[in-house]
């Protein structure tokens, strides 16, 4: 009788990890995740799922260990089962996707190159920047998002109210707008619109998540 080596063990156990990455839907929990914990009920509105569509999903990330569940009175609460590594890997997926589908490559330039077509701003880059006082870093997330983490000293305008919160944004010096990824089109979108309007903007070049992952410093509400 044949047995499984240690290799052909590990390959099975990473196996069932690429399985459960295997939907859109599950790949954009998990990005929902990684702006901080919430409840199957919340992920369902964000997502534009079933509750119990949603449900199913994350018990399958949770049986690959890619979510974590704790329940606090009548909700189930899930959060990532390890911000800086589940991150990477979804961040290292997107790279891989770009650089050989040709589809993804395409959606990229088309979509998000007609939006912002300038270099981003590196998270070093806005680091330093941000404790020389040369920039204001603009978070242009939901607020309960914001509330959970966001950048040092950002300053929060989702993107539906900044039409009309313009003047909270300076015009003598840079913006740079994040949001929560880099497939997130809600700073894109804020890029464009402020451009239009006159303010020098660019973006991050990825989102909190990815941010955070990282190890840089990270500020909440309350």
């Amino acid at each position: 009788m044949s047995r499984t080596s240690p290799k052909q063990a590990i390959y099975q156990h990473l196996a069932s990890v690429a399985q459960a990455l295997g939907h859109a839907h599950r790949l954009e929990l998990l990005e929902h995740l990684a702006q901080g914990a919430r409840s199957v009920e919340e992920l369902s509105v964000r997502a534009h799922l079933t509750f119990a569509n949603t449900s199913r999903h994350l018990q399958i990330l949770r049986r690959a260990r890619l979510v974590e569940a704790e329940r606090r009175g009548k909700h189930v609460l899930y959060r990532l089962a390890g911000d800086a590594e589940v991150v990477g890997m979804i961040k290292v997926l997107g790279e891989l996707g770009e650089r050989n589908i040709a589809e993804i490559g395409r959606v990229v330039t088309d979509y998000f190159g007609a939006r912002d077509a300038l270099e981003p701003v590196s998270r070093a880059d806005l680091l330093a920047r941000l404790y020389e006082g040369l920039v204001t870093v603009l978070d242009v997330r939901p607020e309960d998002e914001f509330a959970r983490g966001h950048l040092p000293s950002a300053v929060n305008i989702p993107l539906s109210e900044l039409e009309r919160r313009l003047s909270e944004l300076p015009r003598d010096r840079e913006v740079i707008a994040y949001c929560r990824g880099p497939y997130c089109i809600l700073s894109f979108d804020a890029v464009a619109a402020l451009r239009t309007r006159g303010f020098r903007v660019r973006r991050l070049e990825d989102g909190f998540p990815e941010w955070k992952a990282a190890g840089l410093p990270v500020e909440s509400v309350g």
